[in-house]
Formats: structure tokens, C-alpha cells, sequence
């Protein structure tokens, strides 16, 4: 069976790069990390370091075992707080990671929500885009991770389901993706045209993209329409991106979401056919949870906007 101490060195080397800085941050000594690890690869029949210059790196099978590490160790640093939390040795906790966009809409309300119920409840807030919030779930490092999945309902097979690899989720919300283009004109400005959008028409222009995933579900549905977007700008900040739009330097698609935490008055936004995007909370191993983890995905639920697009209209 392999030894949670030495597990811990592992995955403090692959977090700060060194066996110094393994060995600060766990307050070992050197020779005592160089310990652990050779036991390590005892145990495992496996290299998990290699010399590189004046300092190491992980091997692959170093870096998959520390990977998983960082799960496990996760996962029971949860179950001690739970269990704590329990027995009564402190109060109720909860941690929550989001993307910036539900963090801007759906999370402040819910979190007074859940504080109004329980005063005595300590919520822990991270910003993550998905990827990195499903990675601290499994990890232990959060209770909840608020994610997305995009989906296009005419090309699709499926729609896209909340679980994934251990993790179970519930669906908040089911929300449409706009074209975000330069208002036409003062009276124009904030308001969002009649009728859909095509992007067709807009192939010659400059395109926005965002985060990873965004850019790339940008990428496909301009090659839906037949071409490919010229993307002369990238950022994750849909402040930032509605901005640019407005001074004519591009056009761009966002969710609804981005559009009610912050919207510019000078863009006009038009919904895409059958462009969706699911927001999913996620949480992790078997049910049930936590009395609170359960709670806050309840009132995360219950403050979901109610599929209105941000200026009235309909979604």
C-alpha cells in the first residue's frame, strides 16, 4: 500500500518544482524529501524523478502518480474537515469554485441566501474556469464546482449530461450564446436585435475569442457557417471583451450569463440558433453529500436565472 507522508513529497515536488521547495514548504530537510521519494520508487518499482541541470523533474509515471496523489490526498483532507465539521469541532464549511461570469450573476445571491439560513456557515469562494474547477473537486480542494458545457441542438447528438468521472452534478441552467456586434446607433445601443443571428455574414470581420473552450466551440460554429474566423484579439475578461466590441475592433459570441454581469452600452446582441450553453454544479464521490454542500447547490438552483435574456427579451 502506498504511504499517504510519502505521497505528500510527491506532490510537493511536482507543486513547487524542486526538492527545496518541497522541503520549505513542508518544513522537512532535503535529505529527508530525497528519503521519501527513493521509498517511493521502491513501493511503486517505479522513477518518479529524473535530474534535470541543477534540479529534478517528474517522470511521466511521476507525474500521473502525482496527479492522482493530489486526489487522494485531497479527498482525505475533505473527509477530515467533514467529519469535523460533524462531531461539531467547528462550524459548517463550505467551498464553492466558479467561473468569473456565474460568480458575477448566480453565486452572490445565492451565498446570501445560504448565509440568511445559516448564519454560522463559512462559504469559501475560488474563481476557476471549468477545467481547473473539476480538477479542485476531485482534489478535495472545493465541496461544489459550478462548470459549463456548450452545446449546439442542430448538430449535436446529445445533450450534454452533468456527470463526469466521479463527479455528479445538477443542471442550473440552460442558457442561449449571442452574437455580440457594435451598436448600430444611440438607440440601438444595449438592446438586442430581432431575429437570429448569422455569422455568416460577419466572416470578413475581426472576431474575440475567450477561454479555451469558448474559442473553441467559436471555432466550430464559424465553421458551421463556412469559414473561419479571423481572431485578432483573446481575452477571458467578458468586461474587457464587450469593451472592444464597442470601439469596432471586433465582433464576438458570449453567454447569457456574461451579458447580465455586465453589460456595455454600447453593443447589440443577437442570440445564435440553437447555440445553448448548460451550467452544471458538480459534486464529487457518492450520496449523499453533506448536509450544507447539499444546501448551497439547492439555493444555487433556486437563484438561476429563469432563461429571460439580460435586456427582457426573450432567450
Amino acid at each position: 500500500m502506498l504511504d499517504v507522508t510519502r505521497l505528500r513529497v510527491l506532490v510537493a515536488v511536482a507543486r513547487y518544482g524542486s526538492v527545496t521547495g518541497a522541503a520549505r514548504a513542508l518544513n522537512y530537510a532535503q535529505p529527508s524529501i530525497s528519503h521519501h521519494i527513493a521509498r517511493l520508487e521502491a513501493e511503486t518499482g517505479a522513477r518518479l524523478l529524473q535530474r534535470a541541470g541543477r534540479g529534478v523533474r517528474l517522470t511521466e509515471a511521476g507525474r500521473l502518480l502525482a496527479e492522482r496523489a493530489e486526489e487522494i490526498i485531497g479527498r482525505l483532507d475533505a473527509a477530515e474537515n467533514e467529519l469535523a465539521a460533524h462531531v461539531g469541532m467547528r462550524q459548517g464549511r463550505v467551498r464553492l469554485a466558479a467561473f468569473p461570469s456565474a460568480l458575477g450573476t448566480i453565486v452572490p445571491a445565492a451565498a446570501a441566501r445560504l448565509e440568511a439560513e445559516n448564519p454560522g456557515v463559512d462559504l469559501m469562494l475560488a474563481e476557476a474556469e471549468p477545467p481547473e474547477a473539476l480538477r479542485m473537486l476531485r482534489a478535495g480542494y472545493v465541496d461544489v464546482a459550478l462548470v459549463f458545457r456548450h452545446y449546439q441542438q442542430d448538430a449535436d447528438p446529445q445533450v450534454p449530461g452533468p456527470d463526469e468521472e466521479g463527479a455528479r452534478g445538477r443542471l442550473l441552467l440552460d442558457e442561449p450564446v449571442h452574437l455580440v456586434t457594435p451598436a448600430a446607433g444611440t438607440e440601438a445601443a444595449g438592446t438586442e436585435a430581432e431575429g437570429p443571428a448569422s455569422l455568416a455574414d460577419y466572416a470578413k470581420h475581426r472576431w474575440i475569442a475567450g477561454c479555451e473552450r469558448c474559442r473553441a466551440y467559436l471555432l466550430r460554429q464559424c465553421a458551421m457557417a463556412g469559414f473561419t474566423p479571423a481572431i485578432a484579439f483573446t481575452t477571458d475578461d467578458y468586461v474587457a471583451v464587450q469593451a472592444l466590441v464597442a470601439a469596432g475592433l471586433g465582433v464576438t459570441t458570449l453567454p447569457g450569463l456574461c451579458l447580465r454581469a455586465a453589460r456595455h452600452p454600447g453593443v447589440r446582441t443577437m442570440s445564435l440558433p440553437g447555440a445553448r450553453r448548460h451550467v452544471f454544479a458538480l459534486t464529487y464521490g457518492e450520496p449523499p453529500d453533506p448536509p450544507t454542500v447539499a444546501r448551497l447547490v439547492e439555493v444555487l438552483a433556486a437563484t438561476a436565472p429563469d432563461g429571460q435574456a439580460p435586456d427582457g427579451g426573450t432567450a
